[in-house]
């Protein structure tokens, strides 16, 4: 018997592959470790309660020996589920529009020239979306939406200007749309053209062919740009803090529309705007909670869409 010859590529591979699994383990346990006070002293309100606003300004006062460590971040978790569903739903409609009419609706050369101009906003860094947003979004919003009434209503609980959870949305929808336009076109360019031109054969209308044809087939690309998008969003902190307001407030039925003109503060948000006091102690172990918030939301995610990826496969028959 010959002995197996050894593959040096496969084995490469193989290290490179348990050393990525190591790092992320070790993320997990290093964040998960720094973070374990506030969990064990706050329990279940850390989940249930607000006012990290006023906790993180009594955890950098407190003492070394007695530290603060009870903290309520129910309204950083609202902001950042909030602002990343919403911006989502935005972002997933203009992304596939814009999809269909670059691969279907423009020609060769426009379909090019708009493909490259969409990947090169996927790359632009964060902080020009940021101060875009604070240059154009932010007066827009405070001129279109808020009054003088307003303001003195609501000023015994938060200052309202354009710096609110409104403004965080647009801004972040316009982040994570070229994202998903990206992937959505390279999914619908990957239709079979035999199944374009059976649509046809059976008198089905370009839009019917886009709608009952190419967009279910394609469906598996367009869904992973929305799972990349969704994890830019929840992960986003600069371009985010520059216009959310920052401030933990937590959203309440009553006040319905009212709620996305007053600020708010994401996670990922917090640790930007409270990094400068992270020599306390307390308020270090605050924002290591907050990113171990965001690894645990994270997750949640990436589960629940494979989940509703497996399915959709499943409704589709392409599940084996």
């Amino acid at each position: 018997m010959k002995d197996k010859v050894f593959d040096l590529p496969k084995f490469i591979i193989s290290i490179l592959a348990a050393v990525s699994i190591a790092m992320i383990v070790f993320i997990f346990i290093f964040i998960f470790y720094k973070a374990m006070p506030v969990f064990m002293n706050s329990g279940t309100e850390y989940f249930t309660k607000g006012g990290f606003d006023v906790q993180i300004n009594e955890a950098f006062y407190s003492s070394a020996a007695e530290p603060m460590l009870n903290f309520g971040m129910l309204g950083l978790i609202a902001g950042t589920v909030l602002t990343t569903f919403f911006a989502l739903i935005f972002a997933a409609i203009i992304g596939i529009g814009a999809a269909v009419t670059i691969s279907e609706y423009s020609g060769p050369k426009v379909s090019v020239i708009l493909t490259s101009v969409v990947r090169l906003l996927a790359s632009i860094p964060s902080v020009i979306f940021g101060l875009i947003g604070l240059i154009t979004v932010v007066p827009l919003i405070e001129k279109l939406f808020i009054t003088v009434d307003m303001q003195i209503e609501f000023i015994d609980r938060f200052q309202m200007t354009g710096l609110n959870m409104l403004s965080a949305i647009i801004v972040l929808t316009f982040m994570i749309a070229p994202t998903i336009i990206s992937l959505s076109v390279d999914a619908i360019n990957s239709v079979p053209h035999s199944l374009k031109e059976t649509g046809y054969s059976f008198g089905m209308t370009k839009f019917r062919v886009i709608y009952k044809i190419m967009l279910p087939y394609s469906r598996s690309g367009i869904i992973a740009g929305i799972i990349l998008g969704a994890g830019r969003g929840i992960g986003e902190a600069i371009a985010v803090s520059m216009v959310c307001g920052g401030l933990g407030i937590i959203p309440t039925a009553k006040l319905g529309f009212i709620n996305f003109l007053a600020p708010t503060l994401p996670l990922a948000s917090a640790i930007i705007n409270k990094s400068e006091a992270m020599g306390s102690y307390a308020v270090e172990a605050a924002l290591f909670s907050c990113g171990a918030t965001l690894l645990l939301l994270g997750t949640i995610l990436s589960l629940l869409a494979k989940y509703i990826e497996k399915k959709i496969r499943k409704g589709s028959g392409l599940d084996v």
